[in-house]
C-alpha cells in the first residue's frame, strides 16, 4: 500500500489563505461575479464604500463566530484564533484588489481567471478542512455548522453559500438599484462548490496525512499519561 505524505497543518493553513484570498479577488476580476463566501462583505462594501472589502469581510466574519457560539451555548476559544485568521484573510484580499489589474483583461483569459480561481478556492478550503487549525470564519461555518446539525458538509456548503448570494442580490438591488457582483460564475460556483471541495478533498486524502502542533501536543500527553 503505498504510503502518504505528512502536510503540516500549519502549511496547509498559511497556503489555504493565501491561495483563497487570492482566489476570491481574481473571480471578481474575471466578471464572472465574486464567490458566495465573499459576497456578502462586497455588497456592503459597495453600498457602504467608506470601508474596504476586507474590513466588512472580517465584520462579516466576526457575526459567523458569534453564530457559531450562540448555536454551541459555550465559549469556544479556538473561534477567536480563527477571527484572527480571518483578518489576515481580509487583508490580503485588499493587497491583491491594489495590484489584480496589472493582469491581462480580455475574454480568454476572464474565462481562464475564472477556471483558476474556482480551482484555487476549491483546494484552498479543502485543505483548510484538513488542517486541523482553527480556519477562516467563512470556511469554518459550514463546517461547524455540519458538524452541529449532522447534515452533510456539502449541503451544508451548498445552502450557506445560496443563502450569501440570496442577502447580497437583495442588498444590492434595494440598496444600488440593481444586482451588483453576482454573475454566472457565481452562481455556477455557488451550486457546485460543496461538491468540488468533496472531490478535491477526496484527492488529497489519498496523498496526505495532516499533521500539527495540536496533534503533536496529543501524542506526547498520550505517551506521558
Amino acid at each position: 500500500m503505498e504510503s502518504k505524505i505528512t502536510f503540516r497543518g500549519e502549511a496547509a493553513l498559511v497556503l489555504a489563505v493565501i491561495i483563497n484570498s487570492f482566489g476570491v479577488v481574481l473571480m471578481l476580476y474575471s466578471g464572472a461575479g465574486i464567490s458566495a463566501i465573499s459576497s456578502v462583505p462586497y455588497a456592503f462594501s459597495e453600498v457602504l464604500p467608506k470601508l474596504t472589502l476586507g474590513t466588512w469581510t472580517y465584520i462579516f466574519q466576526g457575526l459567523l463566530v458569534l453564530t457559531l457560539m450562540i448555536m454551541r451555548r459555550k465559549f469556544v476559544p479556538s473561534y477567536l484564533f480563527s477571527f484572527v485568521v480571518g483578518f489576515v484573510f481580509g487583508e490580503l484580499l485588499d493587497f491583491y484588489e491594489w495590484w489584480i489589474h496589472l493582469l491581462p483583461y480580455n475574454v480568454t483569459m476572464r474565462i481562464v481567471y475564472f477556471v483558476v480561481s474556482y480551482l484555487v478556492i476549491c483546494v484552498g478550503i479543502a485543505l483548510s478542512n484538513r488542517c486541523g487549525l482553527p480556519i477562516i470564519p467563512t470556511d469554518l461555518f459550514p463546517r461547524e455548522l455540519s458538524d452541529i446539525t449532522r447534515v452533510k458538509y456539502s449541503r451544508i456548503k451548498i445552502g450557506f453559500d445560496i443563502t450569501c448570494l440570496a442577502v447580497t442580490a437583495g442588498l444590492t438591488f434595494f440598496c444600488l438599484g440593481h444586482i451588483k457582483g453576482l454573475g454566472i460564475g457565481t452562481v455556477l460556483a455557488a451550486f457546485t462548490m460543496g461538491k468540488g471541495i468533496a472531490l478535491i478533498g477526496g484527492v488529497i486524502d489519498k496523498k496526505f496525512t495532516f499533521a500539527n502542533f495540536l496533534t503533536a501536543r496529543k501524542n506526547v500527553s498520550a505517551v506521558n499519561s
